[in-house]
């Protein structure tokens, strides 16, 4: 959470003072303000809020009928929920390396797919944008569906465009963690009309009772994962803030990577250097004893061990525990026999190595230009230390 103040607080008041906490409530609810500003935000067709960023992926890939039968292509390094939407649409999470970028490598992705794979998932992780270039060019030689992960990247960009919007469908998250916060909450992107009408089944499968009934689209069972009009209100101010937070990110981290770079340091490639959301500097050391000893003396985090963002970590993936009744686990469908579904802590060496090599340090908009400069003496000295030429 970067900023967060009293034009929340009193957006919140507002909606609890008029006694409309329920979107349906009234014809221009929150919520629905929201989804409207950010699709012209983003230059998206839809957006649909949702409970939290797990659960926009869920209706994303449920939106674009991805089911039982399918692969569904997910990165080394994400947050293991990821994965957990891929199961929770009843198909089969197949695990791809990450290059030196951090995310997903769109070679290891294109020797990856198989005769079952459906769509890929690239994450765009702590803001770092893919080379959503190259993986769109594999998706569509490989005929994949694509499913923007890009819970931490809110506001960022891609060459010119957001995003989230690049893909067949795209997902953000907006928890306490993210750019753009509501505590929880999040939201599911598409450009199409009937993949938004399914999107929003999931997201609400009683939602004909307050919308409507329509003929485009039969109404399914979910368990639901509405948004409130309080994080509505919250997030129609935090959208008014955060171009100027990711300014800020981008600033400081573009000033920090230019006065290091003759210390012998190796930035992580950047995609989309002038578009990403600059959350993180990222350095990738020769040996993991020296990633471990640079991160020591910058305060900053070696990848590797940020463990429920490595798939090694993923317990309920490896133990293959995908539902929570044997009968409704996408592991033991029927459907799904003939998927890949064997995983093994060593079965990414490449991504290891790499995310064993890599450091992050956080960046933060309201640093002071003081700050940064101590900063920066403190990464120029620890690169010494840790024996970096």
């Amino acid at each position: 959470m970067y900023r967060v103040g009293k034009p929340e607080i009193d957006a919140i008041a507002s909606v609890i003072r008029s006694g409309n906490l329920f979107r349906y409530q009234k014809t221009e609810s929150a919520c629905a303000r929201f989804e409207r500003r950010y699709a012209a935000y983003l230059d998206a067709r839809h957006v649909l809020l949702t409970s939290s960023g797990t659960t926009a992926l869920t209706a994303a890939l449920v939106a674009l009928d991805i089911g039982p039968g399918d692969e569904v292509m997910v990165p080394a390094c994400t947050y293991m929920a990821t994965a957990c939407a891929v199961l929770a649409a009843g198909a089969i999470p197949v695990i791809v390396d990450v290059d030196e970028s951090i995310t997903m490598d769109p070679a290891a992705l294109d020797d990856a797919v198989g005769p079952r794979t459906r769509a890929v998932i690239p994450v765009h992780m702590w803001g770092l944008p893919c080379n959503m270039n190259a993986i769109m060019r594999v998706a569509r030689r490989r005929k994949l569906l694509v499913i923007e992960d890009a819970c931490q990247a809110v506001g960022g960009g891609y060459h010119g465009r957001k995003l989230g919007t690049i893909g067949d469908a795209g997902a953000f998250s907006f928890n306490y963690y993210k750019n753009m916060t509501c505590g929880e909450g999040g939201a599911v992107v598409t450009r199409r009309a009937r993949a938004a009408a399914r999107a929003a089944c999931m997201i609400d499968c009683c939602g004909f009772y307050w919308k409507g009934r329509q003929q485009s689209v039969h109404p399914f069972t979910s368990n639901g994962s509405r948004a409130s009009e309080l994080e509505g209100a919250m997030l129609n101010v935090q959208l008014d803030r955060i171009d100027a937070i990711v300014r800020g990110l981008r600033r400081h981290k573009h000033r920090v990577l230019n006065a290091t770079a003759k210390t012998g340091l190796q930035p992580i490639p950047l995609h989309s250097p002038a578009d990403e959301c600059g959350a993180q500097v990222v350095y990738l050391l020769p040996t993991r004893a020296q990633a471990d000893a640079f991160a020591r003396q910058v305060a900053g985090t070696v990848v590797g061990k940020t463990g429920r963002h490595i798939y090694t970590e993923w317990d309920p993936i490896f133990r293959r525990e995908g539902a929570h009744h044997p009968a409704l686990n996408p592991y033991r469908l029927p459907q799904n026999r003939g998927c890949r579904m064997t995983y093994r802590k060593n079965m990414c060496p490449r991504s290891l190595d790499i995310l064993h090599r890599a450091v992050m340090i956080a960046m933060h908009p309201d640093r002071k230009a003081a700050d940064v400069d101590d900063l920066i003496a403190k990464i120029r000295a620890a690169a010494s230390l840790a024996g970096v030429r």
